[in-house]
């Protein structure tokens, strides 16, 4: 009886000292992240930067470092709003991918069926000797598929020359609505042929505004925000929420910050690019993906919809490996991964090889245009998010400091599994 006790006691110790071990271990780590983070803010650097990662039903790291306003003796914190612009494309994938499941909407149909703006597209062909574009019909229609995985021929004009040429020719002949006449641009290729980003998502935006019956506002907050409790998440802000709202610098090429100037709220509500959100917030949009589609007993999502929306949706296509930007005043040229190949799923970039040090195979992964960045690991079982903003797009020190904190981050948790 006492040697039974004395082992129970034994182990009981072990178990109590590694505890001890494990918890100061990760608290040296997460000081070692915190050093790392807090020495990439400041003048020259980034104002503010805001991190959160989280397994399936919990937070494993949460750090805020630097400003709101560099001009104000205010902290970020992960509750800052922040802009996320084209981190606003998962969330209106997911809204698009509710009205499949309920039978409103389909993949592979030809989108005209539901918005026939986008009857006989289109596709530039290229510009002759006067300079007047080459305009001949598109052979096939665009479907919701291609529109979510940027393979409609619908591009940007900040990576695709001549798209930006149409531009600046002022060739938007219909304004469908004040602020959105860009939509009305030509295809840069023929629908499902290649991989090439662009507003396809604003399309999808509108597509679910018409068979939702409601704003792009609304439809999010009644299936996403409410429901997963994103409480600071929205398109327009008022005054109050003004002052919440992390200011947007522009960096120069010798490093200098300059306000970029006052937030101002937009008419049309952009699917693709318009969201404001916080880093909590959108941390809880991320663990619901990593859940397939469910969060704290709520389900927006069915588990086999969320499998859909992150495998392979583009077939032999290859996402480009770099986007050579033609704006480098928006966006620096921008690769994706070093080494990995990378597939496009129903919002979400995949990489179909390993990051080193970092996320697994069959990880996905978005930004937004002021370097804001996350990342969801199925096989790890955590997700990331990094908040600050900053333009150009992929300023190469930001990208760094993203990259070296996500190594950080794995690098805790193999030694602590080991």
């Amino acid at each position: 009886m006492k040697s039974d006790m004395k082992m129970k006691l034994m182990l009981f110790l072990l178990m109590a000292s590694t505890s001890i071990i494990t918890n100061a271990y990760a608290q040296d780590k997460n000081e070692e992240i915190d050093a790392f983070l807090s020495s990439k803010v400041g003048k020259k650097k980034a104002p503010g930067i805001a991190v959160m990662v989280a397994d399936k039903n919990s937070v494993i790291y949460s750090g805020a470092f630097g400003k709101l306003d560099l001009s104000k003796d205010r902290e970020i914190t992960v509750d800052t709003l922040v802009r996320i612009a084209s981190m606003t494309k998962p969330i209106t994938s997911v809204a698009a991918m509710q009205l499949v499941e309920r039978g409103v909407l389909k993949l592979d149909v030809p989108i005209e069926i539901y918005l026939p703006a986008l009857s006989n597209l289109q596709i530039l062909a290229g510009f002759d000797q006067a300079g007047n574009p080459i305009l001949r019909p598109s052979p096939d229609a665009v479907t919701l598929r291609q529109l979510l995985t940027h393979t409609s021929g619908f591009v940007y004009t900040f990576s695709n020359e001549n798209a930006l040429r149409y531009d600046q020719l002022g060739n938007n002949p219909i304004v469908l609505e004040k602020g959105n006449n860009f939509l009305n641009a030509p295809l840069a290729h023929e629908p499902g042929q290649q991989w090439e980003y662009g507003i396809g998502v604003d399309w999808v935006g509108l597509l679910i505004e018409k068979m939702s019956n409601q704003t792009l506002e609304q439809y999010f907050k009644e299936h996403i925000f409410e429901p997963l409790k994103m409480n600071n998440t929205q398109f327009h802000l008022n005054e109050v929420q003004q002052q919440h709202l992390a200011t947007l610098y522009v960096k120069s090429e010798d490093g200098i910050l300059t306000d970029r100037g006052p937030w101002q709220n937009d008419v049309f509500l952009s699917g693709g690019s318009g969201l404001v959100s916080t880093t909590r917030d959108f941390m809880r949009f991320l663990q619901t993906i990593l859940n397939r589609g469910e969060f704290e007993g709520v389900q927006i999502l069915k588990p086999e919809t969320v499998d859909l929306m992150t495998r392979n949706n583009i077939g032999e296509i290859d996402v480009r490996a770099v986007l050579h930007s033609y704006q480098p005043n928006r966006s620096l040229d921008i690769k994706f991964f070093e080494k990995a190949k990378a597939k496009f799923g129903l919002g979400f970039l995949i990489n179909t090889d390993p990051i080193p040090e970092a996320r697994n195979a069959g990880s996905l992964t978005w930004g937004g245009l002021y370097n804001t960045f996350f990342w969801i690991d199925p096989k790890s079982g955590i997700c990331g998010v990094f908040m600050t903003q900053v333009l150009p797009f992929f300023d190469p020190e930001t990208i760094d400091t993203f990259n070296q904190f996500e190594k950080l981050i794995y690098q805790s948790i193999s030694e602590e599994e080991k």
